[in-house]
């Protein structure tokens, strides 16, 4: 794991970032190779395939290396929430409907999950959501500037359950410097996983970001956008825990 020297927060409000916020803080390297996915087998499936067809050509966003105009993108300007890693789209879907006055902007590499929640955009009638399917760390850094952002999810991401693998996980503090730099003041980070140690991760690496701010004394309560997928409700049956974690950018 990469570590971060801890940082005293006092009450006095932070300074504006500087303009190149969001890189490494003094004597912490970013991993040559950070990212945010692992590539995954599976296969599209036929509906899946006509999903991309008919409605890739409005719902999936291109990878560019310039800022992202999200009201040009969504065709309206409204709060923008960034989501990294959406699977096959089940929660990211419920909460796109139940949020409509949100855009979501959502990045996800595997092919048959992207063709999954495209599948449900149309089976569902969702027009705020738009898809990246490109590494989330390269959206971060080249498309989305600081302070442009309502809020983040990360749900579910790969626990790296070794000890040897740790350093994989994706909530490192780097990119955790580059989340709070991209926030709005007063826009959150919720995160959610469901292997305790990891969550014990999230919770110490998020506290360490001076940016950030936690919403609740430890772990938060389940938001109730936040829907249990099926997934989630198979594991709660074996006995299986969920953590939530909700930090706040300072004002």
């Amino acid at each position: 794991m990469i570590e971060q020297n801890n940082i005293p927060l006092t009450a006095e409000p932070p300074a504006a970032p500087p303009a190149n916020a969001g890189a490494a803080p003094a004597g912490v390297a970013f991993p040559k190779t950070i990212k945010s996915y692992v590539r995954r087998a599976g296969r599209t499936t036929t509906g899946q395939a006509k999903a991309f067809e008919d409605l890739g050509p409005r719902f999936l966003l291109n990878y560019r290396a310039e800022p992202l105009d999200a009201s040009t993108a969504f065709g309206r300007p409204a709060p923008l929430i960034l989501e990294i890693g959406f699977g096959m789209g089940e929660a990211t879907a419920h909460i796109a409907r139940v949020r409509p006055e949100d855009n979501f902007l959502c990045c996800e590499v595997h092919e048959p999950g992207v063709g999954a929640l495209l599948k449900r955009i149309g089976e569902q009638d969702i027009t705020n959501i738009r898809i990246l399917q490109h590494d989330a760390v390269e959206v971060i850094d080249h498309m989305l500037v600081p302070a442009s952002l309502d809020g983040i999810h990360i749900f579910f991401p790969d626990p790296w359950h070794k000890k040897k693998h740790n350093k994989r996980r994706l909530i490192q503090p780097p990119l955790v410097a580059k989340l709070a730099a991209r926030l709005k003041p007063g826009g959150y980070l919720h995160c959610a996983t469901d292997w305790q140690p990891y969550a014990e991760q999230m919770l110490e690496v998020l506290g360490q970001e001076p940016w950030l701010e936690n919403t609740a004394q430890g772990y938060a309560p389940q938001p109730d956008y936040r829907p249990l997928t099926k997934f989630e409700n198979r594991g709660l049956r074996l006995g299986h825990g969920v953590w939530d974690i909700v930090f706040t950018r300072r004002k």
